[in-house]
């Protein structure tokens, strides 16, 4: 027979949900408030005392570090499932599609410059940057994607997509009888995103970005 599994002790559980709670308030509140966001309306937002907070993350860096490790994984995770589709346009599809509707796409990009990037995340950020590459490459060998949209593209796309503003601006204002309609027509921007990758498509103007204009960003002083 396959071992019990036990379930968390009560205050392990506790710790565990108060933790998903900061989390998705510090996601929150950075879309709000950019790099100026406090740690007391992060745990005000999460519903935690600031003591709480502090206890799992001794500084705001410790906490905005580990969430670009999160997105990292994230990110990682979600182009492993598209890599799985045999179909082209589908693996493209599943990066875009699931890459956005999860609680971990948050924009960090506010962030950027003001976090310590350590070896390991730098591998992780090489790892999808390569595997996004070979699913762009992938896409463009089977003629399903528009032949001048590069790796870089998709990861502009990415950052021009991840913020929610209507959406979080109904959360705001607590009105969360809106929030389906307007779920809805985030599905609908990415459908018409989508269809514009196509190939043939009509040329693009100027050239894609280069991998700098996100590397850089990212550096400290």
């Amino acid at each position: 027979m396959p071992p019990t599994r036990r379930r968390p002790a009560p205050r392990q559980a506790e710790a565990d949900r108060n933790d998903r709670e900061l989390l998705r308030a510090a996601r929150e509140v950075l879309a709000e408030d950019g790099a100026h966001a406090s740690v007391a309306a992060i745990a005000a937002r999460a519903g935690v005392g600031i003591g709480s907070l502090y206890r799992r993350y001794p500084t705001k860096d410790d906490l905005f570090r580990h969430l670009v490790d999160l997105s990292l994984d994230h990110w990682i995770a979600v182009l492993e499932a598209a890599d799985a589709e045999e179909d082209a346009w589908t693996a493209l599809s599943v990066f875009l599609t699931r890459g956005l509707e999860s609680d971990s796409s948050g924009s960090l990009a506010p962030i950027a410059g003001t976090v310590e990037i350590t070896p390991a995340m730098r591998a992780k950020n090489d790892r999808s940057e390569a595997m996004l590459t070979a699913l762009v490459q992938r896409a463009h060998d089977a003629g399903v994607l528009r032949p001048d949209v590069s790796t870089s593209d998709m990861w502009a796309l990415v950052e021009q997509l991840t913020p929610a503003p209507m959406i979080e601006q109904l959360r705001k204002r607590g009105l969360a009888d809106q929030l389906p309609a307007a779920t809805a027509a985030r599905r609908r921007v990415l459908a018409i995103v989508l269809d514009g990758l196509r190939a043939p498509g009509t040329p693009l103007p100027d050239a894609p970005p280069p991998k700098s204009v996100f590397d850089r960003r990212w550096e400290t002083d």
